[in-house]
Formats: structure tokens, C-alpha cells, sequence
């Protein structure tokens, strides 16, 4: 332990460091000055150490942690044991409070860390009762597991317990950390269900009620399930949807909702691979960019791992929390992750049984609810009790808009849904068809993996327990009283798709559909994001027939808007229509000369963003207001309303083919529409560039706005915990994703078998504390798209663990 008391009682620093922190943010002028400069004296206290040696009982040999100047260890050491002891160190000391609010958010007990404004978040995660949830998991994980696991756990207190003070972040909120358990490891992998699938089931039951408002034909066509954008790698196309005979099923002239928009940021990603025939050296090529909320410090943490029994030497980026490498390359594999919107979960009708509110119809007689009261913020002094209702099916989410209970059936209920073993062994994988087989049965959110091996082969598959559906198609919500309908058990791994070694030797992911037919019913529809993205990848993949990883890289780092071309058109037919107006005449050369590039100076590119996403949302407001409100534990007043990751060509048939029946709710006509999408572009010109049109670029909206979670609630620590607020190049709609606080959380390209010629990004460093020598390096260069190195440098700081 580094003593950096200088002889001081531990509890007089901490006292002292609360009272620094406490007024750093409330004072101000020449004595704030003076307290910063104390305050980051004391601060110092909670970094991590980075040299000398350090016993360590619980290994069975030393372990050496070496940093490069950018503090990406490598951890060397005789057993996977071992190295998740290291690890777990590591996490304690760069990252326990992330970890904190990741575990945390899961089990829905933030507010006793954070206060009362994370009470809606945790009324939203306890109704899943997860911290229950886990023993599940943990009596039936092999010994394998335990071993990693409990190792990890072990170095995660030490390495807490070896600060010589508290992380920062509890000084500041005055609050004391808990001991690591096994069962936060699995909560964390929970947190990312939460993250990244419905908890709500909100996809299937705006389905359900677009249909019941607004009739099958004309709910089909504004929802529809895929476009002429699609890019499947089997190249299939979904049926496009005709124009319905007729409007609204209830003709009633409703006014628009005053906040729709298409989708929510899709948490997905990019990856996609090329097999060893199109690569100089023979070996597939992999690239890999997770699209997250991005936030301060980094949600991965990158690593290199070096074993010597059995051997092993494998660089990526582990989740802070869990003791295994999450994406990246062995030197034989090579893998990265998309989130695959296939639909893990359905939501339930509830039939009352004989008119009885406490029972439900069920297939073997009536059941009785099982009722819950969860405590939340059971440390405080005013706490507040939930009651959680559980049927056979899953929690009760809500009501329908008759009244009726909805139970929720979701994969991450079940004791499938969290295992350690897969990801193990999918870090020792030796070829991409074994890395293929072992995805099947791992324990995460269900992802594409696509895969790559130094042998030159390339794979596909979805990842985790699929349901296997019976009865019905998961589209709607559904009674399942009658046992005509639900799950029987899960997909096996010969039923479930996967492409290896396509006669186009590419593969390509990006959130949207991937494959077609009796595959596609097999996966369902989750909510696939729109085609754009992942045509724009297949397209340049297919354009080249040599690669390096410089290649791959450009694909990523694509910003062409090209879903926006026509809008454009029409934007500039608008405008030259109506040249006699100063206000619209003067938009004319920005948007002839745009660019059709997402780059952070292009006026342009803004101007016709804004117009479309005006139009969609004055298309949409005018049907959704038809719609009732999905409630749910998060739901708030004025919320903005989502459509459809695919509204784009709906919304592009209607306002180019004008039908009259079909004038959405609130609008005489569609050049009412139009006139009303342009007048609020006008508006946003002036109330967000004050009426200036050369502020009007598209960098003054797409922003890095990558926050500490601290800053959320104290804004005066931004400029000591959040990186610089730079403009950014991308949007929501090609390769180079990027929106405020959202975009590529890493992004790697690797020859597995050479991974010294590899690249890698992430959005922010790899510390979580401000004071760190390396905090937000390598910030620029994600940015501004550099190539920095897969591998770690050289060494700059080295200690090491010694057993006693």
C-alpha cells in the first residue's frame, strides 16, 4: 500500500478531503483558486497505485502489470486465476465508482449512493428484482467460473482497500463504499440487459396499440418492419407495405404530439470482417465500433492478458465489473459484437381469472400473483416500498389501454441469461468456427458476433438463448392463458442461424436485419434499426478487393449522409418555390452546396437534417397523438414520443405521393405539412443559433457532451472531470455514428495473428480519476479518427504482485 498520508490519521484526510471537495464546487474567485489547489493535494490520495510491488496471498504466482503512457496495462502471470485477481485490482483502483453505479443500477439502489433523482430509475430496475435473480445464476456455475470469478472479486477489495482513501467520488458525496461480491460481477452483465434490450417491452406494445388506433393497414404501413434499405447479408427484402384505402380507423382531427421523433439512439454497433482472401497477409481482417451513451469515465477498459498454464495472450476491452475480455483478438481469433434487436422477450395479456384481480388464467388452472414489496433506498431515512407483482410469465410492466395486466417473459429472467464460462472460453478460442460454437452459449445480450482467425476464416452468428416461439410471432402483445401461445424452451445452436465463410468472403453488421425468411422467424423483430448503415458498409466492402486494416478503418470512419439525398432534393425544390422570402432564399446556397457529408462545418448538412426529422415528426405527431401513452416506471410529462427506426421511408412515400386520405391528424393538407416542417426549421435556426445562419453547422449540434455522472449533478466540476465538448463528425445514419453524449465507445480493426499493425479507439482514457497522469488520453484521436495502436506501448510504469 503507498502511503500517502505523510504520517496524518486516515480519518483526519478524509474529513479534510470532504471538506475540499464540498467547497471546491461552492466557492468562488481567489479562494476557490487556493481550495483547488489543496483540494487537488488531497485527491491524489485515491490514485491508483502504478509502481512497486504489492503481496498478494491469494495468487499462486507473481503477476506483473506493466502500462504504457496511455495506462492500458499488461497484466503477465501463470493462470486465468491469477490475471482476474490483477484485474480486478486494476478495476478497484481506475474504476470502482462506474462500477458502483453499473451493479447499482441493475439491482435499482442507486438513490442510497446518488440521492432521490434516481428514484424513477430505480423503481424501473427493481421491478426486475435482478439482485434476487442472481443466486439463480450462481448455483449453477461451473468451478471453473467460481474460480475466476472469486479471484476477481478478491482483487477488486484489495485493490479498494489499498487506496489511501476512498475514490473521489465519495469523498464528494460523502458516502463510504461497499465490498465487492460474486453477486455484483452479475449485475453488472444485467445492467447491460438493461442497457441494451427493452426492460419495458415498448417496441411490441406500440405495436399493438398503432394497430388498435389506427387500423392494421395504416399501422403497418407507418410501422413497418424493414425498407428498401435493408442490406441482409442473404440479401432478402421484406414485403413493402401498400398504401392503406384509407386514413385514421377514428377520423378524429387530433393536434400533433409536440415531441416525436424516429427511434432512440440505437445501442448497437458496426462490425464487420473480411476473410483472409482479400487480405495481403492471409489472415480475416476485424472491425469492431460499440455505439453506446457515451460518458466520462470510458464504459470499457482495455487490457491485454498474458497467462502461462494454459497459455494465452489476448488484448481488447474488458467491462469494469467483469473478470473476461469482452471483444478484441487472441492472436488466433479475432471477434467484436453488434447488438443484434433480435427479440428476446414478449409481453403477456393477463387475463383476470373469473373476474378475480388477485388471479390470472394460465394454461393449467387460475394463478394467484405472487406479490413482492422491494424497499428501496432501504438505508435512508425516508424510503419508499414497490410492489412488484410476479405471474408465471414474468413481473407485471403495466396495464394495456383496456385495463388488462401485461406480464413480461424476457430471456434476462431466466438463469440462461448470465454465465462466465462462455465468455472464458471464448477468450482461448483457436479458430472462428470454435468462436461460432461457443457463442452460443454464452451469457450476455444477445449480440451479431462476427468473427475472423489468422487461418483467413470468417463467421457470423447471434449469441446467447434464443427463444423458440410457439403460437405466435412476438410481434403484439398476447394472451397465453389458453397454452395455444409462449416459449417452448430455447433455440439449440443447430437451429439457430449462422453464416460461415460467405461466397462473398464479407460479413457485415449494424443493428439492422441480417438475414431473411424461415432464419428471420426463427430471431424475430426486436426492433431493427434502418438499413442505411449497414448498406453503406456492405456497399464499400464490396467495392474493394484487397484490404488492410487502414481500409477497414475508412469504412468506419464514413460520415457520407446518403439517406439524406433526397430530402435534400426536396428541401431545395421547397425553398426555390418560395425564393421571394428572404428567410427561406438565403438557405439555397448552404443547402446546394452541403456537402452530403456529416462534418462538424457543414451548414448544409444541418439544414436538411433538421427539415426531414421536422417533416417525420409533424407525420408521425399527427397519427401518435391517436395513440395512448405506453406508461412505464420511467415514463414522464412532455417526453419526447418515438416512432420507428424506419420511419424515413414512410414518411418519403407520403410526402411524395400526397394521398389525401391520407393527410395525417391536425394538417388540412400536405403542403401544410411541408409549410409547417419549414417554419420550424425556421424556428430552430432561431432559437438555437440566435438567428444566425453561419452558427447554424452541424458541429453546433453534434457534440462529444461526454459528462461524468457527477457533473450531471454539479456542473461546476465540468472542467475538472469532463473531456473537451468538441464538435464531431457523423450522425445516427452512416458507419461514423456520433450525437450529443452518443457515438463510438471503442472501435478496433485486427488481423488476429497480427495485431501489431491492429488500431484501436475509445472515447475517453482509461482512468477514472481527473488527476491520473493518462485521464482522457487518447480522447483526440478518437475524435478526430487517428490511428492509434491495437497493442500496448512501451512501458512506462511496471509493479507487480508477489505472493507471501
Amino acid at each position: 500500500m503507498i502511503n500517502l498520508a505523510g504520517g496524518m490519521g486516515a480519518t483526519r484526510i478524509l474529513a479534510r478531503a470532504r471538506k475540499a471537495l464540498i467547497v471546491l464546487v461552492s466557492m468562488s474567485g481567489s479562494v476557490l483558486f487556493v481550495t483547488a489547489l489543496a483540494s487537488a493535494a488531497l485527491l491524489r490520495l485515491s490514485l491508483p497505485q502504478l509502481e512497486g510491488d504489492v503481496k498478494a496471498p491469494g495468487l499462486s504466482a507473481p503477476v506483473s502489470v506493466a502500462r504504457d503512457a496511455r495506462g492500458t496495462p499488461t497484466l503477465s502471470g501463470r493462470s486465468r486465476s491469477d490475471l482476474a485477481w490483477a484485474l480486478g485490482y486494476l478495476d478497484a483502483q481506475e474504476r470502482f465508482f462506474q462500477m458502483d453505479l453499473q451493479r447499482r443500477s441493475a439491482a435499482g439502489e442507486l438513490w442510497e449512493l446518488v440521492g432521490p433523482a434516481a428514484l424513477p430509475a430505480d423503481r424501473a430496475a427493481r421491478l426486475h428484482r435482478f439482485r434476487h435473480r442472481v443466486a439463480a445464476v450462481l448455483a449453477a456455475i461451473t468451478p471453473g467460473e467460481r474460480k475466476v470469478l472469486d479471484a476477481y472479486v478478491a482483487g477488486v477489495n484489495r485493490g479498494l482497500g489499498d487506496l489511501s482513501a476512498p475514490p473521489f467520488e465519495y469523498l464528494l458525496l460523502v458516502r463510504k463504499p461497499q465490498p465487492w461480491l460474486a453477486e455484483d460481477s452479475i449485475l453488472v452483465v444485467y445492467s447491460m440487459y438493461l442497457t441494451l434490450q427493452e426492460p419495458d417491452g415498448l417496441t411490441e406494445r406500440r405495436r399493438g396499440d398503432a394497430i388498435e388506433a389506427l387500423g392494421q393497414p395504416l399501422a403497418e404501413f407507418l410501422f413497418p418492419e424493414g425498407t428498401s434499405f435493408d442490406a441482409a447479408m442473404d440479401g432478402s427484402f421484406l414485403p413493402t407495405p401498400a398504401f392503406p384505402s384509407q386514413g385514421l380507423k377514428r377520423a378524429e382531427n387530433t393536434a400533433p404530439a409536440n415531441a416525436v421523433d424516429e427511434a432512440t439512439p440505437i445501442s448497437g454497433s458496426n462490425s464487420f470482417a473480411v476473410a483472409g482472401a482479400l487480405s495481403a497477409r492471409g489472415a480475416a481482417i476485424v472491425e469492431n465500433d460499440m455505439h453506446l451513451r457515451l460518458r466520462e469515465p470510458n464504459i470499457w477498459y482495455r487490457a491485454r492478458l498474458k497467462a502461462e498454464d494454459p497459455s494465452l495472450d489476448i488484448t481488447g476491452v474488458t467491462l469494469p465489473g467483469a473478470p473476461t475480455i469482452v471483444a478484441g483478438s487472441n492472436g488466433r481469433v479475432a471477434w467484436g459484437f453488434t447488438n443484434s434487436m433480435v427479440d428476446a422477450s414478449d409481453v403477456v395479456i393477463l387475463e383476470p381469472a373469473e373476474g378475480d384481480a388477485n388471479r390470472y388464467r394460465a394454461p393449467d388452472g387460475p394463478k394467484v400473483f405472487h406479490r413482492f414489496e422491494e424497499l428501496l433506498c432501504a438505508t435512508c431515512a425516508v424510503s419508499e416500498s414497490l410492489t412488484v407483482e410476479e405471474s408465471i410469465w414474468g413481473p407485471v410492466i403495466g396495464l394495456d389501454s383496456k385495463g388488462r395486466k401485461l406480464a413480461y417473459r424476457w430471456v434476462a429472467h431466466d438463469p440462461i441469461a448470465v454465465n462466465l464460462q462462455g465468455s472464458i472460453d471464448l477468450e482461448r478460442a483457436q479458430s472462428a468456427r470454435e468462436a461460432l460454437d461457443i457463442a452460443h452459449r454464452l451469457g450476455i445480450p444477445h449480440q451479431n458476433i462476427v468473427v475472423g482467425d489468422i487461418d483467413g476464416n470468417i463467421g457470423w452468428t447471434v449469441t446467447s438463448a434464443v427463444p423458440r416461439r410457439f403460437g405466435h410471432d412476438g410481434r403484439t402483445p398476447a394472451s397465453w392463458a389458453d397454452g395455444d401461445k409462449g416459449w417452448s424452451g430455447f433455440l439449440t445452436p443447430e437451429e439457430t442461424p449462422t453464416v460461415f465463410n460467405p461466397e462473398s468472403r464479407r460479413i457485415w453488421t449494424a443493428n439492422a436485419r441480417v438475414v431473411g425468411g424461415e432464419s428471420l422467424q426463427k430471431l424475430g423483430f426486436g426492433g431493427y434499426a434502418h438499413g442505411a448503415r449497414a448498406g453503406q458498409i456492405r456497399d464499400a466492402l464490396l467495392a474493394k478487393s484487397r484490404f488492410g486494416e487502414q481500409d477497414l478503418l475508412a469504412i468506419a470512419l464514413d460520415d457520407r449522409g446518403l439517406v439524406l439525398e433526397r430530402w435534400r432534393d426536396l428541401l431545395l425544390q421547397c425553398l426555390r418555390s418560395r425564393m421571394a422570402q428572404p428567410s427561406y432564399s438565403d438557405l439555397i446556397s448552404p443547402v446546394e452546396n452541403w456537402g452530403g457529408r456529416a462534418t462538424p462545418d457543414s451548414i448544409g448538412y444541418r439544414l436538411v437534417r433538421s427539415f426531414r426529422h421536422q417533416l417525420i415528426s409533424s407525420i408521425y405527431g399527427g397519427y401518435m397523438a391517436t395513440m395512448p401513452d405506453i406508461a412505464t416506471p420511467l415514463t414522464r410529462p412532455g417526453a419526447v414520443r418515438f416512432a420507428t427506426p424506419q420511419a424515413d421511408e414512410p414518411s418519403w412515400r407520403l410526402i411524395s405521393e400526397k394521398p389525401k386520405r391520407l393527410v395525417p391528424p391536425g394538417f388540412k393538407s400536405w403542403n401544410e405539412v411541408i409549410d409547417a416542417a419549414l417554419a420550424k426549421l425556421l424556428s430552430e435556426i432561431e432559437t438555437e443559433a440566435d438567428g444566425k445562419l453561419n452558427a447554424f453547422t452541424w458541429g453546433a449540434f453534434s457534440h462529444a457532451a461526454i459528462k461524468h455522472a457527477l457533473t450531471l449533478a454539479v456542473p461546476a466540476l465540468g472542467p475538472l472531470l469532463d473531456p473537451p465538448d468538441e464538435p464531431l463528425a457523423g450522425d445516427l445514419y452512416q458507419p461514423r455514428i456520433a450525437g450529443p453524449g452518443f457515438g463510438t465507445s471503442e472501435r478496433f480493426v485486427v488481423a488476429p495473428g497480427h495485431e501489431e499493425t491492429g488500431v484501436f479507439h475509445m472515447s475517453t482514457g482509461q482512468s477514472g480519476h481527473p488527476l491520473s497522469p493518462y485521464y482522457n488520453s487518447g480522447h483526440g484521436d478518437w475524435v478526430n479518427g487517428r490511428s492509434t495502436p491495437f497493442l500496448p506501448g512501451e512501458t512506462k510504469w511496471l509493479f507487480r504482485f508477489r505472493p507471501s
